[in-house]
């Protein structure tokens, strides 16, 4: 069964609600045989990137940057990682109070470096999310799960 993994860091109300939608459109009925695996940034591990068929990425925009667990989680498999998961598919959501661009540049440019494949436009976000993000966020859970089967 092909594994969806969602690395996020999901420290305010705001992420919680884009990681609960994400979730929700991942585990879509009719995606059935998708298995879908989360893990805090913090916690996850080079076995659980190799394990994986395709990834979703969820970070706060922090001083224009990814946050700090983000990019250790990509600290710690980007070597180890390399050359095993070319070419897997991967989307991404961001969140800020401010601008969200330097950080969508900063996943955008790592997973260029690791040559993962995008196959959702980054979902971008300011401001509390509505019913807009959280939709734009269960079609990215759900496109990017559809890519696995």
């Amino acid at each position: 069964m092909p594994r969806l993994l969602i690395v996020h860091h999901t420290p305010s109300p705001a992420m919680q609600e884009l990681f609960e939608a994400v979730v929700e459109g991942a585990n879509d009925p009719e995606l059935d045989g998708v298995e879908v695996v989360r893990r805090p940034a913090l916690g996850t591990t080079v076995t659980d990137v190799l394990e994986a068929d395709g990834f979703i990425l969820g970070t706060p925009a922090n001083i224009g940057y990814i946050s700090g667990a983000l990019k250790h989680f990509f600290d710690t498999i980007y070597y180890p990682c390399l050359d095993a998961t070319r070419g897997r598919p991967f989307g991404a959501y961001v969140h800020g109070n401010l601008g969200t661009e330097g950080a969508v540049k900063a996943v955008r440019d790592i997973t260029t470096g690791l040559k993962w494949r995008p196959v959702v436009e980054t979902v971008c976000l300011t401001g509390a999310p509505d019913g807009d993000a959280r939709e734009r966020c269960r079609e990215l859970g759900a496109t990017v799960a559809a890519t696995l089967l």
